[in-house]
């Protein structure tokens, strides 16, 4: 078993764009399973590169069952909201772009800021004797930025599809979810609020500070980052980080 665990996408435009980034820095993969969810870097050894999906690369940093991984910030901080002692964000890696936004229909002419949103929520709550409903696949974020806007009347619909429809379907008031250009929610008939943005996301490469970090496994990480970052930033960061 190799000394260090790498989780990159495992398909994709994600892995399409991670697989660049390592062929920019020298480095190629080659799988070494017949399924293709494991690979590794010929000639960097003890290093052994898992290829899972965006959300499992996240859940896995933040428990500490890999030590590096590249995923999008949205999902880690989804996942842990404080990622101080538990992740460290080494690089944005300028891809993977989403931003978190809250969006609510265009014909509510009279909401365009998160206050506005906050009187709707109170007065709907008055009106209908039950809270405005919010659908999303980030209910942690949302929670967190919904309580630093002082909004409380309101209950939060998980999403498991498509959540831009959620308000045309009937199933929800408000939405929270990631665009990229805001076109699939103007053709849903939504608006983004205009202090409604969470999170401007991109892909980053990160490291776990719950793994277990052994004296091989930081030998492997030095020389994974050594070729990614010949200056020294990135291993200096990590360094200072598991300190």
């Amino acid at each position: 078993m190799a000394a260090l665990t790498l989780a990159i996408p495992s398909k994709g435009r994600l892995k399409e764009k991670c697989d660049e980034f390592f062929v920019t820095a020298g480095l190629s993969m080659q799988q070494t399973s017949a399924r293709g969810y494991r690979a590794a870097f010929p000639d960097i050894g003890d290093v052994e590169i898992m290829l899972l999906s965006a959300s499992e690369i996240a859940s896995s940093l933040v428990s500490g069952d890999v030590h590096l991984g590249i995923t999008g910030e949205d999902l880690l901080r989804e996942e842990a909201p404080e990622l101080t002692g538990r992740v460290s964000l080494l690089k944005s890696l300028g891809f993977g772009n989403a931003r978190v936004v809250v969006a609510v229909s265009e014909y509510w002419i009279d909401v365009e800021t998160m206050a506005d949103l906050d009187d709707v929520c109170a007065a709907y709550a008055a009106t209908h004797r039950r809270r405005l409903r919010v659908a999303t696949k980030y209910a942690r974020l949302t929670r967190q930025f919904f309580a630093q806007n002082r909004i409380s009347d309101y209950r939060i619909v998980p999403s498991a599809g498509a959540t831009e429809g959620a308000p045309a379907a009937g199933t929800a008031e408000v939405i929270v979810d990631i665009t990229t250009t805001g076109a699939t929610l103007k053709g849903n008939g939504l608006k983004i609020l205009a202090d409604g943005l969470i999170l401007d996301s991109y892909a980053n490469l990160a490291a776990s500070l719950t793994a277990d970090w052994t004296d091989e496994a930081k030998a492997a990480c030095k020389i994974l980052l050594s070729r990614l970052d010949p200056s020294g930033g990135l291993q200096g960061k990590l360094s200072a980080d598991l300190a």
